[in-house]
């Protein structure tokens, strides 16, 4: 009969022969972290070790793990009916749909998908489309952000501002555009926050006169840019692209696939400002990453241009597992926990704790900035605080190496601009107690007063 060593060293070996693992570098020698179970915000891997997971897996299990009354309901669901393609309809589709309005507060039409890669495909699709049939058909380049992330698809890679993500997979779908974001922390010495937003939001209507404004079809952000670096744009900022949009015909596309459902104190990142967006993506907090399930919100009269009579001018995009009925009554149980456990106010109340108990953090010799918007949290390391050199790889996966031998996951912005992949990331479960956020503080700050 084998050891527990044994058997944990054959699943090892059984993984490496079989698993290309995300992201993974190709050391055949490192072994991946085995999750077993999880509870909560915490995680137990195959050795029986358990870590806090301060990332929320990938910025998504925003109720945490373990939530009984999320398998039943897929489970309900999928004893009931199983399946039914989005060309038709059923109840949870329904029920959804108009669930998010209500969060919305506004009239958007609904188009499920799987990922929010699909979603912002979806989007990019339909904006073509709708400018083609709304008598412009030269509208089809996209505006984005450097930094930002959009989805590893090709569509939305070309839209992704992180160069090395895009690397060897080049040439990409033609006609998007990127500008520089704003990044208060490396603004000019000389500039109000509000000053260099302002002019950050101006190089976005300049991209759009030097490209001739008649060939923009839309413009697509985060109200956060998040896995680029945890970026947190002034207001001015937000509703000065609005207004250049509307100016422009440009279609706004909000890119809340991380930002939403709670995750920065609103329920949806944009209504920190005040904007309407066009087009909404949304994903990950969605189900909370129980299922798969992403959505595409879609104006009214945006839908509207779809409704012709003329042949093709319906929208021809299908996704077999879109909109999938278990998802969509995991997607429904899920907002109702956030709603019950008020966890919108709780990221709120959760964030402006984290921030105010590692403030003491911007002391730290290789720390430049920390910031967050809601519970979701970018620590900007470098090398000079004087010159803001970003920090070395090495001394960033040092801190990550020594946070999780202490039992806590954190992120970083990796593989993202040669150079800038130097912002430490935290995004925990939601649902998080104040012990659990007790916890993430003591880790944190002990690593690096051990790496002063």
């Amino acid at each position: 009969m084998k050891t527990l060593k044994e058997e944990s060293q054959t699943l090892v070996e059984k993984d490496q022969k079989n698993i290309w693992h995300h992201m993974s570098k190709g050391d055949a020698t490192k072994e991946p972290m085995i999750a077993t179970e999880a509870k909560g915000s915490w995680i137990t891997d195959h050795n029986g070790n358990e870590y806090l997971d301060g990332m929320s897996g990938l910025w998504c299990v925003n109720v945490g793990y373990g939530r009984e009354e999320l398998a039943q309901a897929a489970y309900d669901q999928l004893k009931e009916m199983s399946y039914t393609s989005m060309s038709q309809s059923h109840l949870p589709a329904i029920k959804l749909a108009e669930k998010l309005n209500e969060m919305l507060d506004d009239e958007y039409m609904i188009f499920y998908s799987n990922s929010g890669s699909d979603a912002n495909e979806v989007a990019f699709k339909m904006a073509r489309q709708y400018h083609q049939q709304n008598g412009e058909s030269s509208r089809y380049k996209f505006i984005s952000r450097y930094r930002a992330y959009h989805g590893g698809s090709l569509g939305a890679l070309a839209a992704t501002g992180q160069s090395l993500r895009k690397y060897k997979y080049e040439p990409l779908t033609s006609g998007f555009l990127h500008v520089a974001p704003p990044d208060n922390y490396r603004k000019p010495e000389n500039q109000s926050v509000e000053e260099y937003n302002l002019l950050r939001a101006q190089e976005i209507e300049e991209k759009i006169i030097w490209e001739q404004k008649e060939t923009i079809a839309g413009l697509i952000m985060e109200p956060v840019i998040t896995g680029g670096g945890v970026l947190i744009p002034d207001p001015v900022y937000v509703e000065k692209v609005q207004e250049i949009c509307n100016r422009h015909g440009v279609l706004l596309i909000m890119d809340e696939v991380i930002c939403g459902f709670g995750r920065t104190g609103k329920t949806f990142g944009y209504m920190h400002y005040d904007v309407k967006p066009d087009i909404i993506t949304m994903a990950k907090g969605l189900t909370s990453a129980y299922l798969p399930l992403s959505v595409t919100a879609v104006r009214k009269d945006i839908y509207e241009a779809f409704n012709d009579t003329e042949e093709n001018s319906h929208f021809r995009h299908v996704n077999t597992f879109g909109g999938n009925p278990a998802s969509c009554a995991v997607a429904l149980k899920n907002i109702e926990i956030m709603e019950e456990e008020n966890l919108t106010n709780r990221a709120a109340v959760l964030g402006e704790k984290l921030r105010d108990e590692l403030k003491e953090l911007e002391n730290h010799p290789y720390v430049g900035d920390v910031r967050n918007q809601g519970f979701v949290m970018g620590i900007e390391m470098v090398e000079d605080k004087a010159t803001k050199e970003p920090a070395t790889d090495q001394r960033v996966s040092k801190i990550m190496g020594e946070c999780k031998a202490n039992g806590l996951i954190i992120g970083r912005n990796g593989d993202t601009v040669a150079g800038y992949n130097n912002i430490l990331a935290l995004c925990p479960p939601l649902s998080s107690t104040d012990d659990d956020l007790d916890f993430i503080v003591s880790v944190i700050k002990k690593v690096f007063k051990a790496n002063e």
